[in-house]
């Protein structure tokens, strides 16, 4: 996987792996696909890939995604909002209501005001039960423990308040995409099924209203076209130091940015869509007491 990062993303992740080269994928009962040992990048990591991403035009943290029209469908006007794991605050545009963004890596860059560079953890100290919605946009899936970061977002809304949670998927594009470095360690640990959000909000108390499919859109239609682009399409196996593998990679990005370019994003949803949204509430006071 070391290997992989540097050839294919130009990317050192060494001071992220710690050592490890090899990594396992697991499937839980759940529906959850997890890589263990679970490595999560650092800012060294981070700083290095994003601008890779950038010099190639395949990243833009002023992108509005789909599913920030979606949450934001939801969110009253009035709504008191907390973006976590905001980048630079691109939901901004999205939600015109109180809007508050927590991103240690970007805030510096913040494109919109309320962005502070804090975790999670330290806004809790004098932010807990305090606001009315609570969304986390393609978070979950960066950090070792989901289930810890969805308990402090629990925590942030208010009783009755809303939780908005996007991942990316599996089975889906990204998926069938051979040796895909975004979808790894140390980027991606988790890739997430329906039921195991489901499950994941019910651990936490939450009550789960809905979990649909994300559009395609501008952020995200690239992978649209290297899957379907694509030589190899992958099912139960998703690295393998193989030159054919690295061949149908390089394959895929070149044929699919030509398509991006020729047709941007696809006009209909497949069954699959690009993300998962889960739509989550905390229960109201009421419903605690009487639960």
């Amino acid at each position: 996987m070391t290997a992989l990062w540097r050839i294919g993303g130009k990317t050192d992740v060494r001071s992220s792996f710690g050592g490890v080269e090899r990594f396992g994928l697991w499937e839980s009962p759940t529906g959850l696909y997890f890589f263990d040992p679970p490595r999560e990048g650092d800012s060294l990591f981070y700083s290095r890939f994003y601008a890779w991403l950038k010099s190639w035009r395949l990243f833009d943290t002023e992108t509005l995604r789909e599913e920030f029209f979606m949450a934001a469908a939801r969110i009253s006007p009035d709504a008191r909002v907390l973006d976590v794991g905001s980048g630079r605050g691109a939901f901004r545009q999205c939600a015109p209501q109180d809007y508050t963004g927590l991103d240690p890596h970007f805030a510096d860059s913040a494109i919109a005001p309320g962005v502070r560079n804090e975790t999670l953890t330290q806004h809790l100290v004098t932010n807990e039960s305090s606001y009315d919605a609570v969304c986390c946009f393609h978070v979950i899936e960066h950090v070792r423990d989901p289930k810890a970061l969805f308990g402090e977002i629990m925590r942030a809304v208010k009783p009755g308040g809303l939780v908005c949670v996007s991942v990316p998927h599996v089975a889906s594009a990204t998926t069938r995409i051979p040796n895909v470095l975004n979808n790894a360690p140390p980027h991606h640990l988790t890739w997430w099924t329906k039921n195991a959000l489901i499950e994941l909000a019910n651990g936490a108390g939450a009550v789960a209203e809905s979990v649909e499919n994300v559009p395609w859109g501008k952020a995200d239609s690239l992978i649209y076209w290297m899957a379907r682009l694509s030589p190899i399409k992958c099912t139960d196996v998703y690295y393998r130091a193989d030159i054919k593998w690295y061949f149908a990679m390089l394959t895929s990005f070149v044929l699919g940015a030509l398509a991006f370019r020729l047709f941007g994003a696809p006009r209909q949803m497949n069954e699959e869509g690009a993300a998962l949204l889960l739509v989550a509430r905390r229960p109201a006071a009421a419903e605690i007491s009487t639960g």
